[in-house]
């Protein structure tokens, strides 16, 4: 943290880990003030006032002021309109991590900036470092909660201004800091991965935005015609249920393409790639390379980092895998490691 005392404002979701980051940093001698976000009425907004009320309840515990901020269009311009759009282009987005670049740290710190505070924080459980005078987003000392694959697109502008106080304790910690403070939240439930989707069900949602797709054929990799789907946005890369194929070996949808309307299938090894290529590069604590170097890549959330080799080209990279890996999805986050550091992130654009 910080040696300084000044300002610090934390997003308060309402929930046992924003609630305890509070604490501990007001503990620690900082002026802290409370703020949530106020988010658009979408899926599961009876949960909404809820959540606002829970950190309202917890800034009084903690004597903290606490403010609402209303993010509704930023978050439907940067966050739901984005999440429909990648689904109509074939690709599965991660809304987290755009969430995470454009709202949460982007508007949130506008409005930090606005108040007069010097810094954010949050409730994420991830380390912050510094690597050769750069900012370096590290993974939280407890694995089992390590959040750094989403906040891998925060840059060095954002990430001066941050803070993470959790990053190096664990959730039981956590929740035994929140008892003994007598918070009401110690026992919540932990937050859903899609905020605004209630149950998750992200299909359901892009059926009720009118974007369920219209059907097209099944093909193989080779060209042949096996039936017909229902909806590119009802089917993701790596997907063996629900394709309706009767066959004596099973199989996967290998590719999404949106051109032909099809969804491609292959067998069991015809799901694996040896490359990928990413967009939209941020460079974390490595900065900008333009000759090849080797790292760990990490391809979804709970995806397991591998060694790869990787050559940037702008705000582009290629990685290539030391082992084919299965499942490679457009539009999810493929972020560089070297250790616990995450190097640089960036969009997946296409698979080999």
């Amino acid at each position: 943290m910080p040696s300084d005392r000044t300002n610090v404002v934390v997003a308060m979701s309402g929930g046992v880990d924003s609630s305890v980051a509070a604490a501990l940093l007001l503990e620690a001698g900082y002026d802290v003030a409370g703020m949530t976000m106020r988010l658009p009425a979408q899926g599961n907004a009876s949960a909404l006032p809820h959540a606002i009320e829970d950190a309202r309840g917890v800034a009084a515990r903690l004597g903290i002021p606490h403010h609402v901020i209303d993010v509704t269009e930023p978050f439907k311009k940067h966050v739901l309109d984005y999440f429909i759009s990648e689904y109509q282009c074939g690709r599965t987005p991660n809304p987290c991590i755009r969430c995470n670049q454009r709202v949460k740290f982007g508007s949130l710190l506008q409005e930090v900036k606005r108040l007069g505070a010097r810094y954010l924080a949050t409730g994420h459980y991830v380390r912050l470092a510094r690597h050769e005078n750069r900012y370096a987003v590290c993974r939280a000392e407890y694995r089992q909660k390590d959040q750094s694959y989403v906040l891998a697109g925060l840059d060095q502008h954002q990430l001066g201004q941050v803070i993470f106080p959790l990053g190096e304790q664990t959730k039981q910690q956590t929740r035994a800091k929140a008892r003994s403070l007598g918070l009401d939240v110690a026992e919540n439930s932990e937050s859903q991965d899609i905020c605004f989707i209630e149950d998750g069900n992200y299909h359901r949602f892009l059926a009720e935005q009118g974007e369920s797709g219209r059907p097209g054929p099944i093909l193989t990799t080779t060209g042949e015609m096996l039936g017909t789907h229902t909806g590119l946005t009802n089917y993701t890369i790596g997907q063996r249920k629900g394709l309706g194929i009767a066959a004596i070996r099973p199989y996967y949808v290998v590719r999404l393409d949106p051109e032909r309307n099809a969804v491609i299938v292959g067998h069991h090894e015809e799901t694996f790639s040896k490359r990928l290529t990413a967009r939209d590069v941020v460079w974390g604590g490595l900065p900008p390379q333009t000759e090849p170097f080797e790292c760990d890549i990490q391809i979804r959330y709970r995806h397991a980092p591998v060694p790869c080799m990787v050559q940037p080209d702008e705000n582009r990279f290629s990685a290539v895998f030391r082992a084919p890996q299965r499942a490679v999805t457009p539009g999810q986050w493929a972020v560089l490691y070297r250790g616990d550091m995450v190097l640089a992130a960036g969009t997946i654009d296409a698979s080999e």
